[in-house]
């Protein structure tokens, strides 16, 4: 019989799905109005171009055409993958390519094709194909899927993601690889690069581009072979062709066209020495010029992109020798070139000239001089330059920095070259491909055409995987192949014609394609001349000429095949086509495209067929035990069982796929020499299977003459075997004996002959692993059963009384139906191979889990690795959880599990019993990590049974509870805490769109509301922080500029109507002093709050400057000409108005060189706004996109305003850098910084302050010396003659001194080398006036003549000087609490004094004392008042003030003295929000406004001007403080000085107040001011207490720089959303603080969405519950998690707990699930409702499970006590949190009624039980405190245990026996005797250990 099954000639295997196959590409191109499309026209009638039924499709028509057109078609095909919906779906991918366009379509079975994406060039496509690159993204390298595009002079690069790049080439490419590390191009070789090539070191060959930025480098390669050393070296060998490429594993194949043959080679990346040993530079001293030429010409070639087969280049290949012209093959001797310069000769010059030749090196820029290949008496050393020559050909080439090579091939194996004679050479392989065999072998296939062979290379992995080992090549006939990856086979086209499937190297059988006659006829007419098999040479249509010219050329290689792409297939015709079979039916005579298991064939007439070759298994039982059979067999055995099965598995007509595992086991059994007919249960099978030819050895016997089986049949049957039951009831032990068949039966005994017959025992054992696997996988228990009916059959026969009876307790009803075994004498069974590993005790998986669980020692479980991985997970998931063990995992993995080897088995040690000490939180969070890491996710949870995944559930529930907030994503969706797994996903709320809170306002909103630039405010989150009124609004009302104001003037009587209208409009330009200041405030109100639309320009608000008169609602207009309105009035207000249109935009927002520029407006009135717009880019980050170039066009239009905001701007972008490109920028609009010799610019003088300024931003804390001195120089600059820097030098002043304190911010005294510049001598003296110093440096000639018209004399100008320099010691010694310094800015303590100095100076001095000394601060009025000098104390409020004193000078210093002292409490507290410093700040600015009321006697004595400064600074200061809360008392304060419009309120002053509005509501709530030393300069800069007195005011400070405010701003908004909802809601923190000198670590309880204090203030946040998943954040070890979120809009994702409602729903927690329950334990289950049951939780599982099975319906009336069980399941899930119990509750339930309604076929519910209650017992041993932690908290475990064990006994005593029928009382025993095992019984609720036997 076995000889019948191993002849595998006679097999066939049908091929599937047959459907005509026309590239989809060629479709879509018809449609295209192309030049292809025309020119075939042309070619051809239309009649004949297309036809619909594809048989004579393009292809045919393209026979007649040229070649050059024929090879203008090709397309190519692979696998595509993605995942829908967590499924993946397969696909198949077209790259099709005609004439100048590629089409990229993509389709599968399931869905039609469609194009994907489509792309036409300018020039024809050489080639199309697909190539990843490589893109480092933050660490890691991501991969860039692209299409790359040949033209003849560039390479367009399209990725998926939608970049585009264009590459231009520096020479022709004859192909373009695509490898692992990106593209591979290869130069194509001009004729007359062979020629002149003996000369010099010929030129590079292959080059690579790792990504379509990079430039392109040459390759170098290190052959094999002993003779070369394997030296490193260019690919300049222009005989070598690369025929193919591949990514995994990463080589290259090359083709010799010399030799003939075929290398492999492996890509790497270039090690460091083998670059430095290409790129080395002679050692030794030059002798001559040659030296210098060393560097190459390749360098100039590549970056001068000229054509190395251009005309003029085309003679010199290269300008070195070497010692050897090429790269010798793994076969030195066979062919040496014959034009090489032998070695002597060569040897002689290297030493004479040139001694570091060896590695030949391109660099330098030698351009291809035509001196160069001048032909020169000395023959081929022309180019070494005679020794009288001039040099100047080296000379003049300018050096270059070499290309560095890339990429590095290393040689890895070499065919052996063929004989020398040239007839028997092989051509270049016309295809490659890897294929592997079904035993994972993997091979290497070449097709050579001319010997119509394929050869197979196999190779292996070395063990570090580096590197492969090549074996042996064997050839297979064949005229073409193909690979089929999925199934792991090739399909093999033989010259005959017929197709053959093989898998490696083993034949397996004929491939039947329905449809296609299988060309049987016979090759005996073919001419005698033409038998050896010869190359196909396609060539113009007339085919008498063809076999003419074939037969002349025949012994050469084709010239053809060089133009083939690689998957171009031309169709050849070859003689016997032509003549002999022309009426023939067509026949396959190519094959091409395969992709999985698909393949299309090719047929004669040119139409395509698309087949697929059927898989090895489609059930997945099968498919394991075949991956267990090959892994524990030899190789040959093996692939003889995979391949007889698949044969007899796809035979033509084979069966249906539910007969498959009969038909397995049928197959596998005879394989092992069983005879299938004779057992009883394998011949039942038969009858299901249609008796295949292979398995039925002899004919089934004609079914009329009864026989002797027949009877034998019967009394096997089930039914006899029922009927007398009786004697098989007796213990098991006896059991093994009885059989049914009487011993002597000589049918059923084993054939030893059978090919698996000696390796029974290791096959039974792995299926016996495989069986233990598939129990613990819920969807495949089901196979389980169906392999222990083989595994039992295996066990009796091997006599292993242990297996059976394992087999026995588990499936007890199904085993007790097979009586049968097999008998083997003792010759037979010694015969067999018995494996070491086949213990007697049979390894069970529950058991061992189950020992676990009770804490007693366990041996390592045998396991297969790569087939039993839940085995494998399970073992160690309990090792480290229920053991204990924290290295289970890592090394001690051993310990546990024993890995079976295909020989032998590695015994593990027994492992010790030692308790590990560790804590299960620990041992819980290194389990859920661990799985994680092993790909382990809640889908995989569900199919684990109940049991088992008890403790896993355990761990993850603790996981749940205390989670950490730096997990994977992943590990947070194990734990279920979708709330971390969001926020795992970095998005910001505008990006992630299912986050509602970037949403427009609601569209009721008005229309003119919507332009006043305030809508992005975001409303959800607004709402939640100030939910009880309305003051946004009221902001958005005070704030608005876009909507004409009131104007309401009383007309008086005597008033005429001509004056009325000019008093009307004097009262509107008073009123647009307010409107013009107002868009300062609204840019800090809407900070980052929105993103813009990159095709749309960014909407600005207009200003709207004109009014209405009531009541009739005339228009007021200020350009009547009734008054006098200043000239350029709006421009400043207009700049205003566009910085608070760009803040709008957030710094996530995606915003590119080309928007900024789309935006430019078009009339140039609104020039200022886009100068304004320019600057806000610049604060928020964006302007580093802005091209230079742009920014150089802007600069050049000379408009001031764009100037001053581009400067501002880059400098703010670039803060800190010192960025080389932004400083030269910046310097150019500086005198003081440019040669003193250089052409005078006339800069602006505002743009000269806006570059100081900038200066300082760029160099900010850097401590730059040149800067600092120029700066320092700066703040004292003298005025010039003819009006150099006479006017407005305050503000400049005041900025180089804003400048300096920025550059040396918070050095203090550690300025580095600059002690011999005394910088705070310097300002200290700026600052109290004195003798000016002379100027050093290089500025001594500038400022040489003095002024004519300002008469300073040589004394210092404090006026001008004073301010700056008092801010730059306040910047330079910020925080240091120099006490020293701080003493030189005290008041003045004397009259005298006091009448010397500026009052707004004091406030200067008083603010920059603080500063300094900052820890000295304190938010009381009492320390406010401290700052105040002694005089001033004592005099004010005196009544007897004496003579002397001028009380208004003592009073004006008292109020500013004061403004100062607070202005320093509002930096201190900057965005704390601090109570103390409020009520302070209050009481001052209440006092303040008291002294403003007419009837104040202090206005009379300060001043309107002075009080109004000293409230503004104090009102900013509140701001500070509460900046972004919102407070309402700061708002009611703002809110009446907007009213105040009268005379006395300056322009400055409204901008003062708008910006403390703004500051309040900073980016609408959700940014405040931080206290960094670098917010602090920032907010000095934007601060400065003296405000413009008009619109057009810049003298004192440059109003641009209000805007830098914002470079204090930092989100600290932290908003709570509901994972579920998506919804912005409440939820309770506690942010605990770090112990500092003022306070202790304290915890506070605050209500997000609420502002955090600054994070290093911080300790923890935590989100509290009882609402929600308690989440920490650990501020002690890193802030950068908690800063990430709060840069992405500050949103923390929280999870409501079950059974309970958000915060605004149920504010007092009182409707909770849980509240009903305090009152009684119980009395919750009976209150609950099941219908309320979507109220608590969003969970859809419960909520279904609710509504199908907990609500009574008419049919569950009787199954009351069901529902109320189900209805306490739910509410036990619900409030504790663990809806992922249900199931395990369900089961666990169903579990213990079927038990006791006795219907258990197996006894699988009950070791789930057994386990479970171990898992309880364990928990409860370890003491009260470890069952907080368990799952199973309720009484319904116990319950549950104590009906089982009633129901046990019963079967035990004997009732049960008369109850459940004699015949499963044996199975009752069997139970009973799994579930005894020393338990804990619960009885009155006390735990009392009751051991039963």
């Amino acid at each position: 019989m076995s000889e019948v099954v191993y002849e595998e000639t006679a097999t066939m295997i049908a091929a599937g799905e047959l459907q005509s196959f026309v590239p989809f590409g060629r479709e879509h191109c018809r449609n295209h109005p192309n030049a292809f499309n025309l020119q075939l026209r042309e070619l051809q009638p239309a009649s004949e171009l297309w036809s619909s039924d594809g048989a004579a499709g393009l292809v045919g028509s393209l026979q007649e055409v040229t070649l050059q057109e024929r090879d203008r078609e090709c397309w190519q095909l692979r696998k595509g993958c993605v995942g829908v919906g967590g499924e993946e779906v397969e696909f198949e991918e077209e790259l099709y390519t005609a004439g100048n366009m590629v089409v990229w379509s993509q389709g599968s079975r399931s869905q039609a094709s469609s194009v994907y994406k489509a792309f036409t060039v300018d020039s024809p496509v050489q080639q199309a194909l697909w190539c990843n690159f490589a893109v480092p993204q933050n660490k890691k390298e991501e991969m860039e899927q692209t299409v790359c595009i040949v033209q003849s002079s560039c390479v367009n690069v399209h990725s998926t993601t939608g970049k585009d790049f264009i590459s231009p080439l520096p020479f022709q490419l004859s192909n373009l690889w695509a490898t692992k590390f990106g593209l591979l191009l290869e130069r194509k070789n001009p004729a007359s690069d062979a020629l002149l090539s003996p000369p010099g070191e010929p030129l590079p060959t292959v080059f690579s581009m790792l990504h379509p930025l990079d430039e392109i480098a040459p390759v170098v390669c290190k052959p094999a072979g002993l003779f070369e050393g394997s030296r490193v070296q260019y690919v300049s060998d222009s005989t070598m062709k690369i025929v193919f490429s591949c990514c995994q594993p990463s080589i290259v194949v090359s083709y010799d066209t010399v030799q003939g043959t075929h290398s492999v080679w492996a890509l790497r990346k270039v090690t460091h020495d083998e670059r430095s040993t290409v790129l080395r530079c002679p050692v030794e001293p030059v002798g001559t010029p040659l030296g210098l030429m060393t560097s190459g010409f390749l360098t100039s070639h590549l970056r001068n992109v000229s054509r190395l087969d251009s005309p003029g280049g085309s003679g010199a290949t290269g300008a070195l020798h070497s010692h050897q012209n090429r790269i010798m093959t793994s076969s030195p001797g066979l062919h040496s070139r014959v034009h090489s310069p032998s070695i002597s000769n060569m040897a002689a010059l290297s030493r004479s000239h040139s001694p570091g030749m060896a590695a030949p090196s391109f660099s330098g820029a030698a351009r291809f001089n035509t001196s160069f290949h001048t032909p020169s008496p000395r023959g081929h050393h022309s180019l070494l330059l005679s020794p009288n020559s001039t040099t100047n050909e080296s000379v003049l080439v300018p050096e270059m920095e070499p290309i560095i090579p890339d990429l590095c091939m290393e040689q890895l194996w070499s065919e052996t070259a063929t004989a020398s004679s040239h007839r028997e050479m092989s051509s270049q392989a016309s295809k490659v491909f890897l294929t592997s065999d079904l035993c994972e072998n993997h091979y290497l296939c070449f097709l050579v055409e001319s010997h119509q062979q394929l050869r197979c290379v196999k190779f292996i992995e070395s063990n570090d995987t580096s590197q492969l080992i090549f074996a042996s090549v064997t050839s297979i006939p064949a005229k073409d192949a193909e690979p089929l990856q999925s199934i792991d086979a090739m399909l093999v086209l033989e010259a005959s014609g017929s197709l053959v499937l093989y898998t490696g190297v083993t034949r397996v059988s004929k491939v039947f394609v329905p449809g296609l006659l299988s060309p049987t006829f016979s090759l005996s007419n073919q001419p005698p001349h033409l038998s050896t098999p010869v190359e196909n040479i396609s060539t113009p249509a007339n085919a008498a000429s063809r076999h003419i010219r074939r037969l002349d050329e025949a012994s050469m290689p084709s010239p053809v095949s060089e133009l083939r792409g690689p998957n171009t297939k031309h169709h050849e015709a070859s003689f016997l086509e032509d003549y002999t079979f022309q009426q023939a039916t067509s026949y396959i005579h190519a094959l091409r495209d395969p992709v999985c298991n698909r393949v299309t064939l090719e047929l004669s007439n040119g139409t395509m067929l698309r087949i697929s070759i059927p898989e090895i298994a489609t059930s997945e039982l099968v498919r394991k035990c075949l991956q267990a059979i090959r892994f524990i067999l030899p190789k040959e055995a093996a692939m003889k069982v995979l391949v007889k099965w698949y044969n007899i598995y796809n035979a033509p007509g084979g069966p249906s796929a539910h007969a498959e595992w009969n038909l397995f086991v049928t197959c596998f059994m005879t394989l092992m020499g069983y005879n299938t007919e004779r057992l009883a249960w394998t011949r039942n099978l038969h009858f299901e299977v249609p008796l295949s030819p292979v398995i039925a050895a002899k004919k089934a016997r004609p079914s009329d003459g009864g026989s002797d089986e027949d009877w034998e049949y019967l009394l096997g049957s089930h039914y006899h075997r029922q009927m007398i039951s009786q004697p098989v009831c007796g213990p098991v032990d006896s059991y093994s004996g009885t059989a049914v068949s009487p011993p002597s039966s000589p049918s059923l005994r084993l054939d030893s002959s059978a090919p698996l017959f000696h390796h029974i025992p290791a096959l039974f054992y792995v299926l016996h692993l495989l069986y233990q696997e598939l129990q613990l996988d819920e969807l495949q228990r089901a196979g389980a059963s169906s392999l222990v009916c083989l595994l039992q059959q295996l066990a009796r026969d091997l006599q292993l009384e242990e297996y059976v009876d394992l087999y026995w307790r588990d499936y007890p009803s199904l085993i007790s139906s097979f009586t049968e075994s097999c008998l083997m004498d003792q010759a037979q069974i010694g015969q067999m191979q018995r494996p070491s590993f086949l213990k007697a005790e049979p390894p069970s998986m529950f058991s061992w889990l189950s020992s676990c669980l009770r804490g007693e020692e366990v041996l390592p479980f045998p396991f297969l690795p790569g087939i039993c991985q839940r085995t494998r997970l399970l073992v160690l998931s309990y090792a480290l959880y229920i053991v204990g063990d924290e290295n289970a995992t890592s090394t001690d993995v051993s310990k546990y599990l024993a890995k079976l080897s295909a020989g032998d088995i590695y015994v593990g040690c027994r492992q010790s019993s030692v308790k590990f000490d560790l804590s299960s939180e620990n041992l819980a969070e290194k389990l859920v990590v661990w799985l994680t890491s092993e790909g382990f996710t809640l889908k995989d949870l569900e199919s684990v049974p109940f049991g088992v995944a008890l403790p896993i559930r355990e761990a993850i529930y603790r996981c749940r509870e205390q989670p950490c907030s730096d997990w994977s994503e992943e590990v947070c969706l194990l734990i279920g805490r979708q709330d971390l797994t969001r926020q795992a996903h970095k998005m910001t709320l505008a990006k992630d769109k299912a986050v509602s809170l970037s949403l427009e306002p609601p569209t009721t909103t008005e229309a003119d509301e919507e332009e006043d630039g305030m809508s992005d405010i975001i409303q959800e989150v607004t709402g939640l922080i100030w939910s009880q009124d309305l003051r946004v609004h009221e902001v958005r009302r005070l704030l608005q500029s876009s909507r004409p104001v009131r104007v309401s003037v009383v007309q008086l009587p005597e008033v005429s109507d001509h004056e009325y209208i000019e008093e009307k409009e004097n009262k509107l330009l008073q009123l647009c002093q307010r409107t013009m200041a107002l868009p300062v405030g609204r840019g800090l109100f809407t900070l980052f709050s929105y993103h813009p639309v990159p095709t749309e320009p960014l909407p600005v608000p207009k200003l709207n400057l004109t009014g209405r008169a009531p009541p009739r609602n005339t228009m007021v207009d200020l350009n009547s000409g009734n008054i006098d309105v200043p000239p350029n009035m709006t421009s400043w207000s207009s700049f205003h108005n566009g910085v608070a249109a760009g803040l709008k935009i957030a710094p996530a927002s995606q915003v590119d060189s080309a928007w900024i520029a789309y935006n430019k407006p078009k009339s140039p009135e609104l020039a200022n706004e886009y100068a304004g717009f320019l600057m806000a880019l610049g604060l928020n980050g964006h302007l580093t996109k802005l091209a230079t170039l742009n920014i150089h066009d802007y600069l050049t239009k000379g408009h001031e305003m764009t100037s001053i905001g581009l400067l501002l701007g880059v400098a703010s972008a670039k803060l800190g850098t010192m960025d080389m490109s932004i400083t030269r920028l910046l310097s150019i609009h500086i005198p003081a910084l440019l040669p003193p010799t250089s052409t005078e610019l006339d800069v602006p003088h505002n743009v000269q302050v806006a570059a100081v300024v900038g200066i300082g931003l760029v160099y900010q804390g850097t401590g730059h010396r040149h800067n600092a001195e120029v700066l320092l120089a700066e703040i004292g600059r003298p005025p010039g003659p003819e009006m150099e820097y006479c006017t407005d030098r305050e503000s400049y002043s005041l900025a180089a001194g804003l400048a300096l304190g920025m550059v040396c911010l918070g050095h203090g005294s550690n300025l580095i080398g600059m002690t011999d510049l005394n910088v705070p001598e310097q300002l200290y003296q700026y600052m109290v006036g004195g003798h000016r110093r002379a100027q050093a440096g290089a500025n001594r000639e500038r400022h040489k003549s003095p002024s004519y018209q300002i008469k300073e004399g040589d004394t210092i100008n404090v006026d001008v000087t004073c301010p700056g320099a008092t801010l730059a010691l306040a910047m330079i010694y910020l925080k240091t609490n120099n006490r020293s310094i701080a003493d030189w800015l005290k008041a003045p303590d004397t009259m005298f004094l006091l009448d010397f100095i500026k009052p707004e100076f004091l406030l200067l001095r008083t603010l920059a004392r603080c500063i300094i000394m900052w820890d000295e601060i304190l938010p009381n009025a009492a320390w406010v008042s401290s700052n105040l000098p002694q005089i001033i104390q004592e005099n004010i409020g005196n009544a007897s003030v004496s003579e002397d004193m001028n009380l208004e000078t003592l009073v004006q210093a008292h109020d500013y003295i004061i403004a100062g002292a607070c202005m320093a409490v509002g930096f201190r507290f900057a965005g704390s929000a601090n109570s103390d410093a409020f009520d302070c700040l209050y009481k001052f600015a209440r006092r303040f406004m008291k002294g403003l009321t007419p009837a104040a006697a202090a206005v009379v004595s300060t001043g309107h001007y002075n009080l109004h400064t000293c409230l503004s600074m104090i009102l900013l200061s509140l701001s500070m403080v509460m900046a972004g809360s919102g407070n309402l008392k700061v708002l009611q304060l703002c809110r009446f000085l907007h009213k105040r419009t009268s005379g006395e309120m300056i322009y400055g002053f409204h901008m003062a107040h708008h910006m403390a509005l703004g500051l309040l509501f900073l980016g609408g709530g959700r940014y405040t001011l931080s206290t960094s030393n670098s917010a602090i300069a920032a907010l000095l800069c934007a601060l400065y207490p003296h405000f413009p007195a008009h619109s057009t005011d810049n003298r004192y400070h440059l109003q641009a720089l209000r805007h830098l405010a914002v470079l204090a701003a930092e989100p600290r908004l932290l908003v709570p959303v509901d994972v579920d909802s998506l919804k912005p809601c409440y939820a309770l923190l506690e942010v605990t603080y770090k112990e500092t000198q003022w306070y202790e670590e304290t915890t506070v309880e605050l209500m997000a969405p609420t502002m955090l204090p600054e994070l290093h203030l911080l300790k923890r946040v935590k989100v509290k519950g009882p609402r929600y998943w308690e989440l920490s954040i650990d501020l002690s070890k890193e802030t950068q998690h908690l800063k990430s979120i709060l840069s992405r809009d500050g949103v923390l994702y929280v999870k409501l707990r079950a059974g309970q409602l958000p915060y605004k729903d149920d504010p007092q927690g009182w409707k909770s699930l849980l509240a009903s329950t305090v009152n009684h334990r119980n009395s919750g289950v009976r209150a609950f409702k099941p219908e309320a049951i979507s109220t608590f939780t969003s969970e859809p599982a419960l909520v279904s499970f609710a509504e199908f099975f907990c609500k009574a319906s008419d049919g569950m009336k009787h199954r009351e006590d069901t529902l109320t069980l189900f209805s306490a399941m739910l509410y036990e899930c619900v409030t504790q949190e663990s809806p992922e119990m249900l199931p395990t509750y369900i089961a666990i339930e169903q579990a213990v009624g079927a038990l006791r309604r006795s219907d258990l076929p197996q006894t699988f519910p009950l070791w789930q039980m057994r386990l479970v209650v171990e898992l309880w017992d364990s928990r409860v041993l370890r003491g009260p405190t470890s069952r907080n932690g368990a799952l199973l908290t309720s009484e319904f475990l116990p319950v549950m245990k104590n009906m089982m064990d009633v129901t046990l006994d019963n079967w035990l005593t004997g009732e049960g026996r008369r109850q459940v029928g004699l015949g499963a009382c044996h199975a009752c025993s069997t139970l009973v005797r799994v579930l005894r095992t020393p338990q804990i019984l619960l009885k009155n609720n006390t735990y009392c250990s009751q051991i039963r036997y």
